[in-house]
């Protein structure tokens, strides 16, 4: 993290899917947030995902974007991409010693909460156990979020931003950025603090949901019906069931929490109607949660941003950039 005067300047937060990357920088100057840098690049439709093309291509495009942009400092906050990544909900374990780390939700094999956390969702992992890195963070109510990655997955990572000439500073979690970008934007009222939300976030081919109790993570998935697939009213119907679900997965877990809003986190041109048509079948008071509209753009032309005709989503990039604020 750098400072120039009175100005704070954020690490870049990146976040690289399968087929897009986008990164951006954010700067503060004590009456707001700015966008210094930015930008995204798409997959080209003959690179497979995750194939070794797509490694070099990810490599070059980061290359391209960090070339022409006006990036300052080559310092990130990355994410894995929420396909990528396994998320459970539990009880609190309870450790025979009566020891409480859970408060730590440190990455530590020695952490006997940890382990205990470990030895409970190990069978639900779609992947081998054996290489799986996890993390764990404390809720409301006696429950704990769990999330998983695979480690060979992560190191893949890891390699193209290496390779890239980029400097991580942390990988972050996906539902995490959401809150950020939701506190740091939309929830700064009092009413906002109490409140316990459901934010969306709606990609090319998933729907992010966290439910937070404004900084607190509740709940978190990712459901795989994205915009390019939001075209019919069945599919938005399907979104709507799915949604419907983690509303009561939460509420088994959260019985007294009441959700009193949902947030669409998105600055996509042309979703409003479906927005609007996905509110009114949930039965939910809605706003939508433009990242693009709560901060200045200091170059537009080169910044990839575009207010007016926005196709990308940029919620997740934005709260890894304040991911350590």
């Amino acid at each position: 993290m750098l400072w120039f005067s009175k100005n704070r300047i954020y690490p870049i937060g990146v976040d690289m899917g399968d087929d897009i990357i986008k990164m951006v920088q954010l700067a503060g100057n004590g009456n707001g947030l700015s966008v210094i840098a930015g930008g995204s690049e798409h997959r080209p439709e003959d690179v497979k995902p995750n194939s070794s093309n797509w490694q070099r291509w990810a490599i070059e495009a980061i290359h391209k974007l960090t070339t022409d942009g006006k990036f300052r400092g080559r310092d990130v906050i990355a994410v894995m991409p929420a396909n990528g990544v396994f998320i459970d909900h539990i009880k609190t374990p309870k450790i025979k010693d009566g020891s409480q780390n859970a408060k730590k939700g440190v990455w530590n094999s020695d952490d006997k909460l940890r382990d205990a956390v470990f030895s409970k969702i190990k069978q639900k992992l779609p992947f081998e156990p054996d290489d799986a890195l996890l993390k764990y963070i404390p809720s409301e109510d006696d429950n704990v979020l769990v999330i998983a990655s695979e480690r060979r997955i992560i190191n893949r990572h890891l390699a193209i931003y290496e390779k890239a000439g980029l400097l991580i500073k942390s990988i972050g979690v996906w539902p995490i950025a959401l809150i950020n970008s939701y506190t740091r934007f939309f929830g700064r009222r009092k009413a906002d603090i109490e409140a316990t939300v459901m934010l969306l976030e709606t990609d090319a081919n998933c729907t992010n949901v966290v439910i937070c109790h404004h900084k607190n993570l509740l709940f978190a998935r990712s459901i795989p019906i994205g915009a390019k697939q939001l075209d019919s009213d069945e599919v938005i119907t399907r979104l709507v069931l799915e949604l419907t679900a983690c509303k009561r997965h939460f509420g088994s877990m959260h019985s007294k929490a009441q959700i009193e809003r949902l947030i669409f986190l998105s600055a996509q041109a042309g979703t409003k109607n479906i927005y609007a048509t996905i509110a009114k079948q949930l039965e939910m008071p809605a706003q939508i949660g433009n990242c693009l509209a709560a901060v200045e753009i200091e170059d537009s032309r080169h910044s990839g941003m575009d207010r007016r005709d926005c196709q990308v989503n940029w919620a997740t990039a934005f709260g890894l950039s304040l991911s350590l604020s």
